[in-house]
């Protein structure tokens, strides 16, 4: 399977930002990728507080989502990006939508851990997603799930992921610049895929919002493409076999004697 990750600076025009997924899309459709990954908050990126999301969140069958999916039907190519969506009875939600060559919409993610982090807290604008069963991406012999940005610190994340059957983890983000944050992500990623012998996808917003470095990891560990501080589309081939030697060279996922548990701790 082809993959493609694209990563560009979202503005406060979802209209501009439309326009430039639709460039994106067309750039991964010309490099035959069978699904492109975008980044985080793709419908509205701003360093704002996170309390200004609700006044420009949408419905799935909003204009966003909607003229995505007219793209993907258009151009055959699967797509999962980050929007805000409405949420009648609150706060809205951080959500990734994927949308399948016939441009429907074939599952969703409510990111589960809030960036209350470095200064910043995404609580004052965001609803968290509930803990459900973790939808799957199938093709062929590969699973992919997906979580979001901040959900990269949380190792459990991925490995719940796994745990569910899935073998290539999909992350947008919008991975805020700051003192060793560009590290971080870096170190992150690589070790997501290590740890759990798996590809892993990562598509991040580039400056000023995000550090870019989009990135294509093997299940090794070794990075297959890397987009660096620019706005554009890489590429790798995600190979079954791939995963059936480094995971039999390296049983970790055989051998581990723990589990994961969800914490009983309520919503916010």
């Amino acid at each position: 399977m082809r993959v493609a990750a694209g990563q560009f600076t979202a503005g406060k025009d979802p209209a501009a930002n439309l326009e430039a997924i639709t460039g994106l899309m067309e750039q991964a459709a010309a490099g035959e990728a069978e699904l492109l990954l975008l980044p985080e908050l793709s419908l509205y990126g701003s360093p704002e507080s996170a309390a200004v999301l609700a006044s420009v969140a949408e419905g799935l069958d909003g204009p966003f989502v909607s003229s995505i999916a007219a793209v993907s039907k258009k151009l055959g190519l699967p797509v999962v990006v980050g929007t805000i969506e409405a949420n009648p009875g609150g706060l809205p939600y951080n959500t990734l939508v994927a949308v399948d060559a016939d441009g429907n919409i074939a599952g969703t993610y409510r990111k589960i851990h809030l960036y209350d982090a470095f200064g910043y807290r995404e609580s004052e604008g965001i609803a968290p997603g509930d803990i459900s069963d973790p939808f799957l991406l199938k093709f062929g012999d590969l699973r992919l799930g997906a979580f979001t940005c901040y959900d990269l610190r949380f190792p459990e994340s991925a490995r719940r992921l796994i745990d569910a059957g899935a073998n290539v983890v999909l992350i947008p983000a919008m991975w805020v610049p700051g003192p060793g944050k560009e590290d971080h992500w870096n170190t992150l990623i690589r070790a997501r895929a290590i740890e759990n012998t798996a590809y892993v996808v990562a598509a991040n917003q580039t400056a000023p919002l995000g550090t870019g470095y989009s990135m294509i990891v093997d299940p090794a560990g070794v990075v297959l493409a890397n987009a660096g501080e620019a706005p554009g589309v890489i590429f790798a081939n995600v190979a079954p076999e791939r995963l059936q030697s480094v995971r039999q060279r390296v049983p970790s996922l055989a051998n581990r004697r723990f589990t994961v548990v969800p914490l009983d701790v309520p919503r916010s």
